[in-house]
């Protein structure tokens, strides 16, 4: 039966003359031993183009750690992870150990393939690396290289010097934490992650392209390869910005064929996939940035102010969130909101919850509170019989006629800037994991696909929360009459 070598025989590669610069050491170990395994150039030497170079020299340079290169698909951003993860096996320091950290093991197999191939067609290189089902293994230097799921256990106990993590916007921030953490055990030691943009901006990914977009990390590498923002979907030129393997000496991407694919994909998936622009799908409630566009996390809602409630509870499963809003000039804003941590046993604090309904109301001068009956029926009685059956009443979030003119009312008013919000991270994400549902009515909103873990509670608060104060915001309030 076919296996990997039993003994290698073969002298260890000489590096003797060669550059100090870890960049130009490994962009000339590329260009040396590696021959492309298929596509352009296939079965010939590797020349790197300049912006392959200058990803390699600028993730070496001096004290970076971990970097972020965000670019569109088919600019060999896979071939590249391969080649970067050999170089460092035969150039890195003290056994090195490399891995490809992907969704998946078959995704993270896909890098590790590449880098296999690239061994098999290189004799020099053949005779010196042993090929296992699940590693390449150079007994020289006791250098390994091994592909893991973005699985956290699987992170556990590590000791990397290079870590390629491919589609950065597929992995949970738990999964990012233990992948620069394990980076963290050696002196010198890089994580790379290299993906495409979401289309969430719910990703550790996101977070991080704002992280260096700010520059603020000296130790941070982050290039970003996009197409210039409000740039027509057919732009020729805003194409080769956003992909360098097009823009290039020696392209090895096609015009004609992204005009192939533009032909056969959604415009919002054309420029997330192909033009790297950070955009939301076509059923996305909000369009990218406009939900932002009108934070104002400075207003404090003063006590004693006029405003509306919306409740939407839930057992143990999706959010239990309490939301306020401002009756006149209309802010939205997070009273509470209850979520499972991921513990199976864990269920909905409701004592808290009525305690936290029971201090907005001694808090503020509460019109109404909406609440979502399913499942806290017990507990809206209670809350009518504490604060009036007109103050506390039924909303019935499944209602299509009374949620769809609610959800266009939303919708309309962050639109023109009628409406303002807190800046609450867990209400930017429920909104943002909002996909608008067409109906004879209008539009609803629900979540991407059923049993989603992308929760969109927060979301119908803000729908029902504003509905609302715009009828008490009309309505004339009843003067107090004094007696004397």
């Amino acid at each position: 039966m076919a296996g990997p070598k039993a003994a290698i025989t073969a002298d260890p590669l000489s590096f003797n003359g060669w550059p100090r610069d870890p960049a130009k050491r490994r962009i000339k170990f590329i260009e040396e031993y590696l021959i492309v395994p298929k596509g352009h150039g296939a079965g010939k030497k590797v020349k790197l183009r300049e912006f392959q170079k200058q990803i390699i020299i600028d993730a070496y340079a001096p004290g970076i750690r971990t970097g972020l290169c965000s670019m569109p698909r088919g600019n060999g951003k896979s071939g590249l992870a391969a080649m970067m993860g050999l170089a460092e096996m035969f150039l890195g320091p003290m056994s090195p150990e490399v891995y490809i950290v992907a969704s998946d093991l078959r995704q993270a197999r896909i890098i590790f393939n590449i880098a296999k191939r690239m061994v098999q067609l290189n004799p020099e290189l053949d005779e010196r690396v042993q090929i296992f089902q699940d590693r390449l293994y150079l007994p020289h230097g006791d250098a390994t290289m091994t592909p893991l799921p973005a699985d956290y256990d699987a992170l556990q106990g590590l000791d990397p010097t290079f870590q390629i993590v491919d589609e950065l916007h597929t992995v949970t921030e738990k999964v990012w934490e233990a992948v620069v953490s394990a980076a963290g055990k050696r002196p010198e030691s890089l994580t790379l992650a290299i993906s495409t943009p979401a289309n969430s901006p719910d990703t550790v990914m996101w977070r991080l392209v704002e992280h260096g977009r700010s520059g603020d990390d000296p130790q941070f590498y982050f290039k970003e390869y996009a197409a210039p923002d409000g740039c027509a979907v057919d732009d020729r030129e805003a194409w080769k910005i956003a992909n360098p393997a097009l823009g290039c000496e020696q392209p090895f991407l096609a015009e004609d064929a992204l005009v192939a694919v533009m032909k056969t994909i959604r415009e919002p998936v054309f420029r997330q996939l192909r033009l790297g622009q950070w955009v939301t799908g076509v059923e996305g409630w909000m369009p990218w940035g406009l939900w932002d566009s009108v934070k104002d996390d400075q207003r404090d809602v003063q006590p004693g102010e006029r405003i509306v409630l919306a409740f939407d509870g839930s057992a143990s499963g999706d959010s239990t969130v309490l939301l306020g809003c401002t009756v006149h000039d209309p802010h939205l804003f997070i009273i509470g909101l209850w979520e499972n941590p991921g513990d199976q046993r864990w269920r909905v604090p409701r004592a808290e919850v009525t305690r936290t309904v029971n201090e907005a109301f001694e808090k503020y001068d509460v019109a109404e509170l909406a609440a979502d009956p399913w499942g806290w029926r017990s507990e809206i009685e209670s809350w009518q019989q504490t604060h009036g059956e007109r103050r506390v009443i039924e909303w019935n979030t499944a209602h299509a006629q009374r949620m769809a003119p609610a959800t266009d009312r939303l919708f309309q008013a962050v639109k023109e800037g009628t409406v303002s919000h807190d800046g609450n991270k867990d209400l930017a994400s429920h909104i943002s994991h909002c996909v608008a549902k067409s109906t004879a009515l209008g539009d609803l909103v629900a979540k991407d696909r059923k049993n989603s873990p992308r929760k969109i509670d927060a979301a119908v608060c803000a729908i029902v929360g504003l509905d609302r104060a715009a009828f008490y915001g009309k309505k004339k309030r009843r003067g107090r009459v004094a007696a004397f």
